[in-house]
């Protein structure tokens, strides 16, 4: 090679960061960051089924870890020369591991606060419904509010609970317990007359009460109608959220979730505040105290997108590596189940029912542009077929009116569609956070809600989704269903409801690679952390769970129940 001075200063240079390496490393800081191990692995996972969610390296056996990231992921002999004699050796013997799940769509410090109340989840007749208020009852002194949910009417046949059934048992203590989905609950007639609720009650708009025959409320309000309740139920105690945030902290990494897209305290009628009230008195507390166990994406109501903007602007989108700030959410319609979600055709059981508009569609379109325009990410509940097509519409005013950019558009459940909205999806790329594990539940009652054909034509089309090129982020909706990741994984291939012999809808099962995608780096792009989440690659962060079984096809032929170890920053959170 001829020596140029270019090369000569190059070797000149060489030699001398060498020199200042060998002779004096008091004052090299490559030298001390070497002596201090921060160029080695704190630990090394070893001897396992590692699946990365990252198309350059789907499968690896080995992967280092180092203050809370990923150092390299490979084959066990590329790791070596980042061990050192400290360096905590996890050898797991060919066990299956995978990103932390991401949990796209919950309530984390509601679902952590009716864990300590009235479970209704499983109840399956009007008897067990009053036993389980009446025990209640029990525990509470006179003028105490029961609360609770979870409650699912189809699986007693359909009948509503009514006032009536408990007045009986609770004459002195108001009651209020929700639906399963949120969009509709019921109060006693003590906690309806604390609230002011009779018959000369008019309706608000986006929520009805619904009456007897002769007028008179029986104890049901569906959506925005449950605030004329919400707003004289007691506060919650800051003590009282915060053990909440650690109770539902705990469930989450027992079943693998290491983030979470938190939608709140925030449902129709229930008030804007607690969302901000649970960042400053919980979460920054948890954060500032050392508590928190997984990282938490917040959206805010959409009335405060200003506000939002204005702590942005203040603090950055990431408060630490544990709170981000992720954007903005409204309602467009209610729910199946309180027959409120809205459909261009009406209900099998209630013929003159089209469901419920929940939220103006100008103020909805107004707030879209400004939240748009301040570089906010945007999610709009909408669970009906003719309710997504209204928001597909409205996200394509809002690129013509700002333009084309990131936007990742986001439309929570997209449960219902006709069959030419799922390729509108992947045109506009509009993310659907669906929830697998609601069809589990809907199975039954949507065929009798909307009908056999259009509930078999539009229900929860995830491949038809995935094949006109949308995005699938998979959550839990928490607590309308459980958090269970890997139930919901199985569902999404199987599509199999309790009791069945035979899958509903099987052309919209999905390949297993796409449902564990959904739950990590699928799921991390919905909601901008990507750089840092989702997969299993170098420079992100060392969330990862261990499964059962030993080896690939072992886990691929049946999924498991449970997890085994949940690891957030490199370290060990469950068990």
């Amino acid at each position: 090679m001829a020596i140029t001075i270019k090369n000569l200063l190059t070797f000149i240079s060489a030699a001398a960061a060498l020199s200042a390496i060998i002779l004096l490393p008091a004052l090299n800081p490559l030298w001390i960051a070497w002596r201090r191990g921060s160029l080695s692995a704190e630990l090394v996972v070893m001897n396992a089924t590692i699946y990365t969610s990252d198309p350059l390296l789907p499968f690896a056996e080995a992967m280092a870890v180092r203050d809370g990231r990923i150092l390299r992921v490979g084959n066990y002999s590329s790791m070596k020369d980042l061990k050192v004699h400290d360096t905590y050796e996890l050898n797991l013997n060919g066990k299956v591991v995978l990103p932390g799940f991401i949990d796209s769509h919950l309530h984390l410090i509601f679902g952590g606060l009716q864990m300590g109340r009235v479970e209704l989840r499983a109840v399956k007749s009007k008897n067990d419904f009053v036993r389980k208020i009446k025990e209640a009852v029990r525990d509470k002194l006179p003028g105490q509010w029961v609360l609770g949910g979870g409650w699912n009417n189809d699986l007693w046949g359909g009948q509503l609970p009514v006032a009536s059934w408990i007045d009986d048992i609770t004459p002195n203590n108001p009651v209020w317990v929700s639906r399963m989905d949120g969009h509709m609950g019921m109060a006693n007639s003590l906690a309806l007359k604390i609230a002011g609720i009779n018959r000369n009650t008019h309706d608000p708009v986006g929520g009805s009460i619904v009456r007897a025959i002769e007028g008179e409320p029986t104890g049901l309000l569906v959506d925005s109608a449950m605030k004329l309740l919400l707003t004289v139920i007691p506060e919650v105690s800051i003590h009282e959220r915060r053990d909440a945030l650690v109770r539902a902290s705990r469930h989450a990494v027992m079943r693998g979730v290491t983030t979470v897209v938190d939608f709140g305290r925030y449902f129709p009628g229930a008030s804007v505040d607690h969302v901000w009230q649970d960042l400053s008195d919980v979460f920054k507390w948890a954060d500032s105290a050392g508590k928190m166990m997984i990282r938490v994406c917040l959206f805010f109501p959409m009335p405060t997108w200003s506000q939002l903007v204005d702590l942005i602007q203040e603090k950055g989108k990431s408060l630490s590596h544990w709170i981000h700030l992720g954007g903005v959410k409204a309602f467009a319609d209610g729910s199946l189940g309180s027959n409120s979600a809205m459909f261009y055709e009406p209900y099998e059981d209630d013929a003159k029912n089209y469901g419920l508009q929940v939220t103006n569609m100008d103020w909805l379109l107004n707030a879209t542009l400004e939240s748009d325009k301040s570089g906010l990410q945007v999610a709009i509940h909408a669970i009906g077929d003719k309710a997504n097509d209204m928001v597909l519409d409205m996200f394509n005013s809002v690129v013509t009116l700002n333009g084309m950019r990131d936007h990742r558009f986001r439309i929570e459940h997209a449960q219902h569609l006709v069959r030419g909205t799922t390729t509108r999806f992947g045109k506009q790329n509009v993310i659907a956070s669906v929830q697998p594990n609601h069809l589990l539940d809907d199975a039954d009652s949507a065929e009798k809600k909307i009908g056999r054909n259009r509930a078999q034509q539009g229900s929860y089309l995830f491949q038809s989704l995935l094949a006109g090129g949308a995005q699938l982020a998979f959550g839990s909706d928490w607590p309308v269903a459980d958090i269970n990741p890997l139930e919901s994984i199985r569902t999404a291939l199987l599509r199999m409801p309790p009791g069945w012999k035979n899958a509903w809808i099987p052309s919209e099962r999905i390949a297993l690679d796409d449902a564990l995608k959904a739950h990590t780096i699928w799921a991390a792009y919905a909601c901008f952390l990507d750089q840092d989440l989702g997969s299993l690659s170098s420079g992100k962060y060392a969330d990862f769970v261990v499964l059962p079984p030993n080896s690939w096809s072992e886990f691929a032929k049946e999924i498991p129940d449970v997890v085994l170890a949940t690891y957030a920053n490199g370290k060990q959170v469950y068990p």
